[in-house]
């Protein structure tokens, strides 16, 4: 596989003792072969790795990796060397052998190094060798990774990950809060509106493989910006990553209302009084969930949420697992009839299926850490497949059990004297709690990127970021707290275009005059889709939360 455009050359110094202002060869002339072949070597690494490596953002390989490895935690905080060296490695990988990067020596080091800082100060006597050149599995490669990693002080770029590690790790990504809402979609689309589920499970794993395709077109493509990069060049990128952070931040506002929801129907008489304040359980515990996730995005070293956030799949399961229980075992149900097909409210479940599959950002990541490639469509075809059994069941038998009365999460909809429905409840709030720091963190290095790498107080802007960007969620979350068509809303734009709309324009961007009529139909037809559901999705949703805010 390919490695990152940063990565896509390493330097062997010369050991020779070279005159500071000139560089002789042998004889003891001027070499000025050498200097050629230096200047040439520049140029290459130029074209190779500035034309996949701008400015901005520098920082999404990194931080999307924890979605798809576990490294090695370690507790380090930003801020001063009296506060990171409070953290401490007390857990080993048991899974993936990683390297865990140093802790923050000096408060006012950069957030992130510039540019030249990866290259050698003094290029004299060294010599360009492209990655190819070296196997994947070598020592030096994986040393060179841990260094370029350990300098940064991100978490190391992933190592090669074995077939069902890469399957737990896209089920991980699309076992998300959405599957909480699928009762709900059907209550608003009918029973046939569940079709929508499936033909999106098809059309997001056919442009999934469509990624691979623009990821092996040419080397150092290892990202979705890279891919956009490929694509639409310079505005590609930036355009692309600003609609998957965009993305990441409205799922930050889910996991506050969500957590706000949950824990009101726990404790619905909560309550506070300041003055002419009044707070009720929603406020309280939306304003709780805050200030709880807040230290764990002050973190630098996300690895321990990583370990945690590994367990989405089996917190899932459970929590639907939960939900069988109690239609089964403890006879729960109405045993709902419901509409073939509700026209009117149609275009909301088609935003909420469509959120179900809204993890294409990380699978380009995914297949560029897998250890044998060749394998990421049935990867995929797992992991989808896997996903949508789950989503499905816990459609039906949500609806079969709750009818009209769905919310827009059926753990609301769970009596709360019942053991499984705690247990159901109480996952679905402990969840989140881990994956926040982690959705958040690729939004926070971004911003963090912009500031001048020479600023001395670079980790207190940081931290003013961070913290600013989790009180904003609280904000839109408190403003529009409704779960379902905030859901619905994400999954009719953004969704549609991480998912359907831009993977085909890409390819078609990339390959353009190696594709069949068949292949350029394919992309045209789904981008159709994707353009139709995003426009009448979008507009319902909005609509919707417009007439409840009024």
């Amino acid at each position: 596989m390919k490695n990152s455009a940063s990565d896509q050359s390493f330097y062997i110094e010369s050991e020779g003792d070279d005159d500071e202002n000139s560089y002789k060869d042998g004889d003891g002339s001027d070499s000025d072969h050498s200097n050629d072949l230096n200047d040439d070597d520049d140029n290459n690494r130029e074209s190779k790795t500035g034309s996949l490596n701008p400015t901005w953002p520098q920082s999404y390989r990194q931080t999307i990796d924890l979605y798809g490895s576990l490294p090695s935690p370690s507790l380090t905080f930003l801020g001063p060397p009296s506060i990171s060296q409070l953290g401490s490695s007390f857990l080993s990988s048991s899974l993936i052998r990683r390297h865990t990067p140093d802790r923050l020596p000096s408060f006012i080091r950069p957030l992130l190094p510039p540019v030249e800082a990866e290259k050698p100060k003094d290029p004299r006597g060294s010599y360009y060798m492209p990655s190819p050149a070296i196997s994947r599995k070598s020592s030096l490669r994986k040393a060179v990774l841990d260094k370029r990693a350990s300098i940064a002080h991100e978490p190391p770029v992933s190592y090669q990950s074995t077939y069902g590690q890469a399957v737990l790790n896209g089920m991980n990504v699309l076992c998300g809060v959405g599957i909480l809402s699928t009762p709900y979609a059907i209550r608003e689309g009918g029973w046939i509106g569940l079709g929508i589920l499936m033909l999106f499970a098809c059309l997001s794993y056919y442009t999934g493989i469509l990624l691979r395709h623009c990821l092996d077109s040419q080397p150092g493509l290892e990202t979705y910006p890279d891919i956009g990069q490929a694509a639409f060049g310079i505005t590609g990128r930036i355009c692309i990553s600003i609609i998957l952070y965009v993305e990441l931040y409205a799922c930050c506002v889910e996991y506050i209302i969500l957590e706000s929801d949950n824990l009101s129907s726990l404790f619905p008489n909560a309550h506070l009084n300041f003055g002419a304040f009044e707070l009720n359980s929603h406020h309280i515990f939306a304003l709780a969930t805050t200030l709880a996730v807040l230290p764990t995005v002050w973190l630098r070293d996300l690895s321990i949420l990583s370990y945690l956030s590994a367990g989405g799949v089996i917190a899932s399961t459970l929590v639907v697992a939960c939900l069988f229980w109690i239609g089964t075992v403890d006879g729960v149900n109405v045993h709902a009839k419901g509409t073939a097909l509700n026209l009117s409210s149609l275009p909301v479940a088609i935003g909420l299926y469509g959120y179900c599959y809204s993890g294409h950002a990380v699978f380009p990541n995914i297949y560029s850490s897998m250890q044998k490639p060749s394998e990421y469509p049935s990867v995929l075809l797992t992991s989808f497949g896997l996903c949508t059994l789950m989503y499905a069941g816990a459609a039906i038998m949500g609806y079969y059990m709750f009818g009209d009365e769905a919310k827009s999460q059926f753990t609301l909809n769970m009596p709360n004297n019942l053991v499984a429905s705690k247990l159901a409840v109480w996952t679905t709030v402990v969840n989140p709690f881990t994956k926040y720091a982690l959705t958040m963190a690729p939004v926070a290095m971004s911003l963090e990127e912009l500031i001048p790498s020479s600023n001395t107080q670079s980790h207190l802007y940081s931290l003013l970021i961070r913290t600013l960007l989790v009180i904003s969620t609280l904000l839109v979350g408190l403003s529009i707290p409704f779960f379902g068509l905030v859901s619905a809303l994400i999954g009719s734009f953004l969704t549609m275009l991480v998912t359907l709309i831009l993977p085909c324009a890409c390819y078609l961007s990339i390959l353009r005059g190696k594709l069949s009529l068949l292949q350029r139909v394919m992309c045209v037809l789904v981008i159709g889709i994707g353009v139709v559901a995003s426009a009448i999705g979008s507009y319902s949703a909005l609509s919707k939360i417009i007439d409840r805010l009024n």
